[in-house]
């Protein structure tokens, strides 16, 4: 129980002195950037370093509970910026993740009287002409807007094709808050871009900006509903996903109207039991779901928290699953380049296979790993993690005697501090994403495995990559071959420049060492073809016996080739 005493927001908060509110940003960022540079850089310098450990804790905590006062009492965009700190359960210590939990629901609402001023000013008509009721109570109430229940009046839901919908209204003034808070947090980046620490491993100038937008978007209802229509786009045929229809009619950049497709909040275990609907079962086709949004679509859902998706009941299901996943809340997804999605599907795959050198290749390719790091002890620190907890859930790590994790962390703790990490700018999303997914499964099974759910999947992306991975062994084939066969013509055109006297030689015996280098690149360019598409095949083989077996017996080609030219250099 917190000691820090709560602060109720202001309903609406736009209509304060935004100066003010600017300047109350800035002084506790920067108190607390000075608390973090006394304790965690100078007194370590002055042999004070068992100070900071010793109070390390009860700092982070102190921090969380004031931070989320801040925000609680701010609203606006502190609330997202405290939403994103308590899912980063991978980087940042429980006393701070476990006290901002509570932001992803405990925003004040606004007064309705206030909400209703404002749809009806978007719509220009009262909003009696449009719904036949309202509940004035809100289902929802987030940072930047809130939900209430209505239905459409008769008229109006035969043309929409929908009846009992969700009327969802962005918190008056918010387009002011929202651009005062930018300007704070593009001040403090600029702070934290001057922290070597911090500007080795992010650009924080582009995570700011990356955020803006993100946040920009995010109070433009019209660009939400038109992420509603992809996202339900790219599931269409697939019975898992639903997503609510949107009423185009009465949508405006300030309101939205949606299908009302509430139903049991999917972290909801007693729900889900009541329905007859075991809530492990829901763990695995959640996480296979997020999968398939960032690994093979690339636009995926960016803030799956609870709140935001719904377990419905559904009968005479064709899948033999009585029920589906419904999203709603569109307004901050992420979109992955293919170049990122081919890397975190190489990284999948790596994790699933327990290789912790794809894994560390994968990273690289990513871009989390800058190209100058020494990758080789890294390879080793993930080999040894994946050989001795690779294979466990939450749970079971949990039973892990503490003393295991010590050894590793002093191990290999040093080795990954020191190594150039960097955030790309394309990542903040993902990792939300990811941390989200990861939270909602393990509050669904404790006992829930994430191997469980990306083996699979990554056994999928193998065989659909499967022609792919054909494609890259040729290209790699005719790449070599055309080095091959482009090195004895710059060959004869350095000798001809030597015979010119274009370059002057004193070793006679030059000539015939370039003859021996020209068979010696022709064997090894053989022998490249030849190991590729002896493994090509090799890979290949275990899916489709046919193609791998022909790829194989091709590879006999360029050996042949390579051995008679071992003959002749003899």
């Amino acid at each position: 129980m917190t000691s820090v005493r709560r602060e109720r927001a202001d309903p609406v908060p736009g209509a304060g002195d935004t100066r003010a509110r600017y300047r109350r940003i800035l002084r506790f960022a920067a108190w607390h950037l000075a608390l973090t540079w006394w304790f965690e850089l100078f007194l370590p310098r002055i042999g004070l370093g068992r100070v900071a450990e010793r109070t390390r804790a009860k700092r982070m905590r102190s921090f969380a509970q004031h931070f989320h006062v801040l925000a609680v009492n701010l609203g606006g965009l502190m609330i997202k910026v405290g939403q994103f700190l308590s899912s980063r359960l991978d980087v940042l210590p429980p006393e701070i993740t476990k006290e901002l939990e509570g932001l992803q629901d405990e925003v004040p609402p606004v007064p309705f009287p206030a909400i209703r001023a404002l749809a009806e000013a978007e719509l220009g008509v009262a909003l009696n002409q449009v719904f036949a009721s309202v509940e004035e109570t809100p289902i929802a109430a987030a940072s930047l807007g809130q939900a209430h229940l209505a239905r459409l009046l008769p008229a109006n839901a035969a043309d929409a094709g929908l009846d009992r919908v969700v009327l969802k209204v962005q918190r008056p003034g918010i387009d002011a808050i929202v651009d005062v808070d930018l300007a704070a947090l593009r001040k403090v980046g600029g702070w934290l871009s001057h922290v070597r620490l911090v500007s080795d491993r992010a650009d924080m100038a582009a995570l700011v900006e990356e955020f803006a937008q993100t946040s920009l978007e995010e109070i433009d209802y019209l660009h939400e509903a038109a992420n509603a229509e992809r996202f339900a786009a790219d599931f269409a045929d697939d019975d898992r996903v639903d997503v609510p229809d949107v009423a185009w009619e009465w949508s405006t950049r300030r309101v939205l109207i949606l299908e009302d497709v509430t139903a049991i909040k999917i972290t909801d275990s007693e729900a889900l039991l009541a329905a007859g609907i075991d809530p492990a079962q829901v763990a695995p086709v959640f996480a296979s779901v997020m999968f398939d949004q960032m690994f093979t679509n690339g636009f995926f859902h960016a803030d799956p928290h609870p709140g935001n998706i719904f377990v419905t009941p559904v009968t005479g299901s064709s899948a033999g699953r009585p029920w589906k996943l419904t999203f709603i809340d569109f307004g901050m997804m992420g979109e992955v380049p293919p170049s990122t999605r081919s890397g975190l599907r190489k990284l999948l795959i790596a994790a699933a296979s327990r290789d912790g050198k794809g894994l560390v290749s994968a990273i690289s390719d990513v871009g989390v790993l800058v190209p100058s790091a020494d990758k080789a002890e890294l390879e080793r620190a993930m080999t040894h993690l994946f050989a001795r907890f690779g294979g466990m859930g939450f749970a079971e790590l949990r039973e892990v005697d503490q003393r295991e994790f010590l050894e590793f962390a002093v191990e290999f703790g040093d080795l990954v501090r020191s190594l150039p990490f960097q955030l790309p700018e394309n990542f903040l999303l993902i990792i939300r994403a990811m941390s989200l997914t990861s939270g909602v499964c393990s509050s669904l099974d404790a006992r829930f495995n994430l191997w469980d759910a990306v083996e699979p999947y990554a056994a999928q992306l193998l065989r659909d990559e499967r022609g792919n991975i054909v494609q890259d062994v040729a290209q790699q084939a005719l790449d070599a071959a055309g080095v091959a066969l482009r090195l004895p013509k710059r060959l004869d055109g350095l000798v001809s420049r030597i015979e010119d006297g274009a370059v002057s030689v004193a070793n006679p015996r030059l000539e015939r060492q370039m003859a021996r280098l020209d068979r010696t690149a022709q064997r090894a360019a053989s022998a490249l073809i030849f190991a590729a598409l002896l493994i090509a095949g090799s890979v290949v083989r275990a899916d489709d016996t046919v193609l791998g077996s022909v790829l194989m017996i091709v590879s006999v080609v360029p050996l042949l080739h390579g051995l008679w030219l071992g003959r002749r250099g003899l």
